[in-house]
């Protein structure tokens, strides 16, 4: 990953990212091409990995690895126009750009065929997504019989991490002024702009 010094990630920064992802890219390198999947993911700190799982009926959970898979996460992401910077007032010389941040985590992979290990999963997968809710669904909520069906149609997935790149694309390189300018135009477009929060968390003050 290109990630000029501006943008360079703190190791607590590129934890945080880790364990604030939900559900990524996972890209796999074979002998006859890529393969990719959208998963949804959990970071395990204690293996130092990303479990997830597929679909029995998608080919890429028996697929031969000829290297390191990748994770793709992407945090938020945000067009930014020229003219929120002070910098256009002042002198012109300014044009679009795209601030995100993303998250690239290899590592190898290892395959959980095992109803015991899928049910801890997704029992974590949804507790995490509903704990949110009032009152969250449960995986016993559902009749003993189906989720054993359920459970037979999915196969786990463990991806321990080898390496993992981060970078936070957020103005760092812009004037205090000109990056205060583009949190306003985010935040009057969403007054909760991922990106705009990002920025604001990250302000470089000089």
């Amino acid at each position: 990953m290109y990630v000029p010094h501006h943008f360079a990630v703190s190791d607590e920064e590129t934890q945080a990212m880790l364990a604030s992802i939900t559900a990524a890219e996972l890209v796999t390198p074979t002998a006859s091409g890529l393969v990719a999947t959208f998963l949804p993911l959990l970071y395990d700190d204690q293996t130092k990995s990303l479990l997830g799982h597929f679909a029995r009926a998608n080919d890429h959970w028996s697929v031969e690895p000829t290297g390191d898979s990748l994770v793709i996460a992407r945090g938020g992401d945000a067009y930014i126009s020229p003219t929120w910077y002070a910098a256009k007032r002042e002198h012109g010389r300014v044009v679009p750009t795209w601030n995100y941040s993303t998250l690239h985590v290899h590592g190898r992979l290892q395959i959980h065929d095992d109803v015991a290990w899928l049910e801890e999963l997704v029992t974590q997968l949804t507790q995490r997504q509903e704990s949110v809710f009032a009152q969250p669904w449960q995986v016993t909520d559902a009749p003993r019989k189906y989720i054993d069906g359920q459970l037979k149609a999915i196969v786990g997935v463990q991806l321990h991490i080898s390496r993992v790149e981060s970078k936070a694309k957020l103005g760092q390189n812009r004037s205090i002024d000109d990056q205060l300018g583009v949190v306003e135009g985010l935040q009057r477009a969403d007054p909760h702009d991922t990106v705009a929060l990002a920025m604001q968390q990250n302000l470089r003050v000089e």
